[in-house]
């Protein structure tokens, strides 16, 4: 496979350059990761639930009031903490070789990944937005949804 990163001669549009290897197959792979990653923060927040769970006791049931938050956050730091890395994807995103980067083909920062994280899981609060999304995906030539529109990143395969 090429070699797809901006050059210094590369407009600053980046995913206007990438070779179709780049993209092919994102959408079918994303999905597989998603649910790889949900799975792994399902397991995570879990984890911390039964350690809130314990700890609530403890504190006459005044740390309860974080378990709503446990799943969230959860989801947040894994998702910005993975892909702001040095690997530049979750887990399910290196599994199925993906990775994400700003449109201009530089590392996404963890403000960003963490951003991304909260417009996605708040894209599929509904049904509809959550539709919308995909059949964006569906047209759009790079394959970005919409929260990827919003958060200025694209996710292409590994080089």
């Amino acid at each position: 496979m090429s070699d797809f990163r901006q050059t210094p001669a590369a407009p600053a549009y980046w995913p206007a350059r990438l070779p179709y290897e780049a993209l092919a197959g994102v959408r079918t792979r994303r999905l597989m990761a998603f649910l790889f990653d949900f799975i792994a923060i399902s397991i995570i927040g879990a984890v911390f639930f039964v350690f809130v769970g314990f700890l609530g006791v403890l504190t006459l049931g005044l740390a309860w009031l974080a378990i709503p938050a446990i799943y969230p956050l959860v989801a947040l730091f894994y998702n910005g903490l993975s892909i702001s890395g040095p690997k530049m994807g979750t887990p399910g995103m290196r599994a199925m070789d993906l990775e994400m980067r700003h449109m201009d083909g530089a590392r996404v920062s963890f403000l960003t990944a963490a951003v991304h994280a909260v417009i996605f899981y708040l894209s599929w609060y509904t049904v509809v937005l959550g539709m919308i999304n995909l059949i964006v995906s569906l047209v759009s030539s790079d394959k970005r949804c919409v929260h990827d529109m919003m958060a200025g990143v694209v996710v292409t395969r590994r080089a």
